[in-house]
């Protein structure tokens, strides 16, 4: 159990980022009242951990900036609460993978430098479980990698979590690219590749495994940097996504926000942008070359994880999995007796989710 519970914290993740990142992300963007000591504390720590940057600049330009990558990514996608935090955790079992880890997610610009030291003080103070579920959490597990993101460039989906107010802004413009500049997303591009070589250097892999919904929204990008990136797409239950979602986003989002935001909001922006990033991603996937992409449904992928995983190494043709099946297979057994929050769809749930989201119902068979 960490010293600090995660819904009293008294800053936000913005405290790991460079101070140019901090600088464009709150230009301009009110702070309520209520946050405002919060605002200044995260500002005041990274003002001074941001010093620091240039120590690991020099040291990537060094070391990594001009290695080529092995190999292509492979991609998690789907929505939140769709079961990706479990398939990501099941192929970072494989040694070969190299991935974002959660300190990394707050502190990107202290990898190279003063990793020992900062990850000690956030290990002591963070929880050991997630606040909105029960899997564990850990500063080396694996991690989503927008957080990191978020902490390196301002362009990136991830900032409503601290202005809420422009979400479906950042959704259109930062996750489907949908009039994002040239330059920015010249931007993305470079940041995005910097954080991957870091990730390997600092986990050891030789190739990327990425968990991020919000790259469901990218596959045409994605594809056009990594033209023989391979992808996982999960399904699962829109009824229990729509619930878990808003339970994950509800909660998450109070230690984060410096605006006030109110839950009957954050409900109608999960059901608008499940929409927006369920067609981006059926108009894009055609994107991906035959042979790299398997879509799965989370439920099967549960009820037999070690067979599932089995059959994503052969369709996707990663290879290696003779070698990496006794740590997966040992990782899969340890979670077997694992309490998952169970939901209990109330009427309004089930009207919400096939007023709005009928047409993933019916793609993929869901129904109560």
């Amino acid at each position: 159990m960490g010293l600090i519970e995660f819904n009293k914290l008294p800053i936000n993740t913005l405290v790991g980022a460079d101070w140019h990142t901090f600088k464009s992300i709150t230009a301009g963007r009110r702070v309520d009242p209520h946050w405002r000591s919060k605002y200044l504390l995260t500002k005041g720590i990274c003002r001074l951990l941001s010093t620091l940057a240039p120590i690991q600049d020099k040291r990537y330009a060094k070391r990594l900036a001009n290695q080529p990558m092995e190999q292509d990514p492979v991609f998690i996608l789907g929505h939140w609460r769709s079961g990706t935090t479990f398939v990501h955790n099941v192929l970072s079992c494989d040694k070969s993978f190299g991935y974002c880890t959660t300190y990394q997610t707050v502190f990107p610009h202290l990898m190279m430098f003063g990793q020992p030291f900062f990850k000690k003080n956030m290990s002591w103070l963070m929880p050991d479980k997630r606040p909105t579920d029960n899997m564990e959490l850990a500063v080396d597990l694996p991690q989503e990698e927008e957080f990191a993101l978020s902490n390196m460039m301002p362009y990136t989906y991830y900032n409503f979590w601290f202005y809420p107010e422009y979400q479906e802004e950042y959704c259109d413009k930062y996750m489907l690219f949908e009039g994002i500049s040239p330059e920015e997303l010249r931007v993305w591009e470079e940041t995005f590749t910097k954080m991957i070589k870091i990730s390997l250097w600092n986990t050891g892999g030789t190739r990327f495994l990425s968990k991020n919904p919000p790259h469901t929204g990218r596959v045409k990008e994605l594809v056009k940097m990594f033209p023989n990136a391979k992808f996982i797409y999960l399904m699962r239950n829109p009824y229990t996504v729509f619930e878990s979602t808003r339970s994950f986003f509800t909660n998450t989002i109070q230690p984060l926000k410096l605006q006030e935001f109110s839950n009957e909001r954050i409900e109608e922006n999960i059901l608008k942008i499940y929409a927006k990033l369920y067609h981006k991603y059926e108009a894009d996937k055609a994107a991906i070359p035959a042979g790299n992409l398997i879509e799965v449904k989370f439920e099967d992928f549960e009820a037999d994880a070690l067979g599932m995983t089995e059959k994503i190494y052969s369709t996707l043709g990663l290879g290696g999995w003779d070698e990496a099946r006794t740590a997966i297979e040992q990782y899969v057994g340890s979670k077997r007796g694992y309490k998952k929050n169970k939901y209990n769809y109330e009427a309004r749930t089930r009207q919400l989710v096939e007023e709005n989201w009928q047409f993933a119902l019916d793609q993929w068979g869901y129904k109560l």
